[in-house]
């Protein structure tokens, strides 16, 4: 008992040492686990699995009690026809019977149940990619919303020791009153975005433990994402392309079991038992049977060929909705690859406008404890500052969701 539980800790304090509560993956994790829909496919896998081992029973010898007592009387004269009804019967039996199906027949229908299997295995991975793409993205746009505050409470800070600098620095005549209080009102500007950007925070963060099934009050600092777009591989062998084969082949299914109806049907019983009308020594009536039925197709009307046209019919639409996610698929990837090269490029020109501008602001400090810059200079610059790190930010998590978008096509 000892080695068991030291064993469950260990799995504990590993799973938690590559899943923290404030990273990606724990959501990840946590949503694919907690989906109701997820768990729907798994049950349809199992039970297709069962409904593959009832066609096997089937084809088992079925072994069935058939119990039968009639009393038809006839009274002056009035009653069922004694020859059809032999005015009573009693009838207890053991029945065996078996159907004699083909191996074709057998091996058409375990494939159309496998197939089945395999689209809502396929159907679950592609449920899969939607909803770790949906939790990503919910994930990229809280720690985007992180980033800004932790920014924009840094930028607070900042203000607040300049303010306590100029209040000073005003009350000694070096600045005007006029220029203070206008200082005074980015301050609290600033203090406003901050608690708004807060409050959008939490909402972001609650909405992402929605979104993986996370049941937790605890609002926590989220580790960077460290997103990196996967090698664009083979289309065909995605979940997406892999629908459009699965279907394939169920038509092609569905066209033998159409000739697979057309083919002799036979069945075979015997039973044994009890059955008597009491007219004639009733007490030998103890006997057995056996029999043989079969079924051979002769016309139909014409259903066959129609059958067929129908499944030509939905052939063509699969081939023209495969067509048409092949075009799809190489402009969407050309497209996001497009627009990752040009984040990429426009964050770069944005961190060497922030370097110069953290530059600046260093000299500005020095220059307004001596009272050699104007307040509204430094204000400006300030907001040049503000707003470029912002910018830096917006489009960081925009080339998150783009790696996210390529990501989910190619998975």
């Amino acid at each position: 008992m000892k080695r068991l539980f030291s064993l469950f800790f260990c799995i504990s304090v590993v799973t938690v040492s590559f899943a923290q509560k404030n990273s990606l993956d724990y959501f990840v994790s946590q949503a694919l686990v907690n989906s109701p829909l997820l768990k729907d496919f798994k049950n349809q896998q199992l039970s297709l699995s069962l409904d593959s081992q009832l066609i096997r029973a089937a084809l088992r010898p079925q072994v069935n009690g058939i119990g039968n007592g009639l009393f038809a009387p006839v009274i002056g004269g009035w009653g069922y026809d004694e020859v059809i009804t032999n005015k009573q019967q009693l009838t207890g039996l053991v029945q065996v019977s078996r159907s004699l199906l083909s191996n074709k027949t057998i091996a058409s229908q375990i494939a159309s149940l496998q197939i089945q299997s395999l689209s809502a295995a396929n159907n679950g991975r592609i449920t899969e990619q939607d909803l770790r793409k949906a939790v990503i993205d919910q994930y990229i746009i809280t720690y985007g919303g992180q980033l800004q505050l932790d920014f924009t409470n840094h930028v607070s800070e900042l203000l607040k020791k300049e303010e306590n600098i100029l209040k000073k620095l005003t009350q000694d005549n070096v600045y005007k009153q006029v220029d203070y209080l206008a200082f005074v009102v980015t301050l609290q500007q600033q203090l406003l975005n901050a608690s708004q950007l807060e409050i959008q925070y939490n909402f972001d963060y609650t909405t992402l433990d929605y979104l993986a099934g996370v049941v937790d009050t605890l609002i926590t600092p989220l580790q960077d994402p460290h997103l990196y777009a996967t090698a664009l591989g083979d289309f065909t062998g995605s979940v997406f392309y892999r629908q459009f084969v699965l279907d394939s082949l169920k038509l092609v299914n569905n066209k033998a079991l159409i000739d697979l109806t057309y083919r002799p049907k036979i069945n075979v019983f015997a039973d044994a038992g009890y059955n008597t009308s009491f007219f004639y020594k009733p007490y030998k009536n103890i006997g057995t049977s056996i029999g043989v039925n079969v079924t051979i197709p002769i016309y139909d009307g014409k259903q066959k060929k129609l059958q067929y046209s129908k499944i030509d019919i939905q052939e063509g639409t699969r081939i023209a909705k495969r067509d048409f996610f092949i075009r799809q698929h190489h402009q969407q990837v050309l497209q996001l690859m497009q627009q990752l090269n040009a984040t990429d490029r426009l964050i770069d020109q944005i961190n060497k406008q922030i370097k110069y501008t953290e530059t600046l602001i260093t000299v500005d400090e020095k220059l307004l404890a001596t009272g050699d810059i104007r307040l509204t200079d430094f204000i400006l610059t300030l907001n040049n500052y503000y707003t470029a790190k912002n910018l830096v930010t917006q489009n960081y998590v925009s080339r998150l969701k783009i790696m996210n978008q390529l990501n989910y096509w190619s998975r």
